[in-house]
């Protein structure tokens, strides 16, 4: 009695799951151009971002100063959403058109991962302690990876997707 009941729970709960993961797949599929834009994060500031991580000040800062560089959880949050949106946007041109690099898309994927595990390694750190040399070392890391996935994303969209790549820039 107890492992038909089981049985039927586990069934259940992997239909549950499958009609999710369609039901998820339908909507991705579904998504225009301008869907993906807009839901890049606009109130955070990246091209900043990326001057003061090339720029001299960076070099010799200190953690508080480079917690700030990085505009703190708001702007590492930032870059967690960002990249998965990056992502959609280049398995987006991947989906329409045909002469997309694979091994580049393949590099996205491997930035928006790792730019997520950095992120959240330090929001966990930073919500246990006070801004250390550890937080500001993951968050320099994933906002570097951040900046080579952006102009990754850019090159990819004026290869493939032309028109659509100012309004993006301007976003990521």
């Amino acid at each position: 009695m107890v492992f038909n009941l089981l049985s039927i729970v586990a069934i259940l709960v992997a239909a549950i799951y499958l009609a999710r993961w369609r039901a998820g797949m339908l909507r991705r599929n579904a998504q225009s151009w301008d869907s993906l834009v807009q839901r890049l994060r606009p109130d955070w500031n990246a091209p900043v971002l990326n001057y003061r991580f090339y720029g001299k000040a960076v070099q010799n800062a200190t953690p508080e100063e480079m917690w700030r560089y990085v505009q703190g959880a708001q702007g590492l949050w930032a870059m967690y959403e960002n990249a998965r949106v990056m992502l959609e946007i280049a398995e987006y041109a991947a989906r329409n058109s045909a002469s997309v690099d694979r091994d580049l898309i393949a590099t996205l994927r491997s930035d928006a991962m790792q730019i997520r595990v950095c992120v959240l390694r330090a929001l966990v750190q930073y919500a246990f302690s006070q801004v250390n040399e550890s937080i500001c070392v993951n968050a320099f890391r994933a906002a570097s990876m951040y900046t080579d996935m952006a102009a990754r994303t850019a090159q990819l969209l004026q290869v493939n997707a032309g028109g659509m790549m100012p309004a993006c820039v301007s976003a990521m």
